[in-house]
């Protein structure tokens, strides 16, 4: 699963790296985005143009009567998301782009749990495969979008450190994956294990908290280690 990641750029590098502008909301660079964060979020707005605004992690589906299930549909198990109720809905029309530049595991060793981050080896940011969607309580309170991030079957990097991993889409794919008549197995296709080279170090147990949230969190414990750009 993914339970952690961050997104430690600014407004500018954000517009010129994704192609859009981020509006609506205050961003500002975020190095541990824990489940509930509201974040930066790149979908099919009504005219079927890519847009980006503020969503919260953890997905509510529409039909919830309230908005408990978020704190656990955090993450979509690509390989059942057309079929399970609370997710295929969001797969068939809310899919979207999660902007981030890193996201952590946690190793089992023994009674411990051993913190890494994984980011790109030019430290450049990417985008995990998302579903999203609105719930409406109507009078009762205000409108929540929501999103959960797909999971595939961990890359040869991640498998000493967990088994699952965020589906990381090809800049290439993007737009297919944004396209309201893109469907079944295309987009199932996309969803596999990231097939480039990823690079996974040890970071400190400060991501363990949310509360934790400066340059400290994504520091490499092992100094020998190149710190890669924030």
């Amino acid at each position: 699963m993914c339970g952690r990641y961050s997104l430690v750029v600014d407004l500018k590098y954000f517009a010129e790296h994704y192609g859009y502008t981020v509006e609506r909301f205050d961003f500002s660079p975020n190095y541990n985005i824990s489940p509930g964060s509201q974040v930066p979020i790149i979908y099919a707005d009504r005219s079927g143009e890519p847009a980006v605004t503020a969503m919260r992690w953890g997905l509510v589906p529409r039909w919830a009567k309230d908005k408990s299930p978020g704190y656990r549909l955090i993450n979509a198990r690509s390989e059942t998301v057309d079929v399970k109720p609370a997710f295929r809905h969001a797969f068939a029309g809310g899919r979207c782009l999660v902007p981030a530049d890193g996201f952590y595991e946690w190793e089992k060793d023994g009674e411990r749990k051993i913190p890494y981050r994984v980011v790109f080896p030019d430290s450049r940011p990417f985008v995990f495969a998302g579903l999203w969607d609105l719930w409406d309580p109507g009078a009762a309170g205000e409108i929540l979008y929501s999103f959960a991030i797909l999971t595939a079957a961990a890359n040869e990097d991640i498998k000493p450190v967990h088994p699952r991993m965020p589906a990381i889409l090809d800049p290439d794919d993007w737009g297919r994956w944004l396209n309201p008549d893109s469907g079944g197995k295309e987009l199932k296709d996309l969803l596999l294990p990231y097939p480039g080279k990823l690079l996974v170090y040890e970071v400190s147990s400060l991501v363990n908290s949310p509360r934790n949230n400066s340059p400290e969190v994504i520091r490499p414990v092992h100094s020998h280690l190149q710190q890669p750009r924030p």
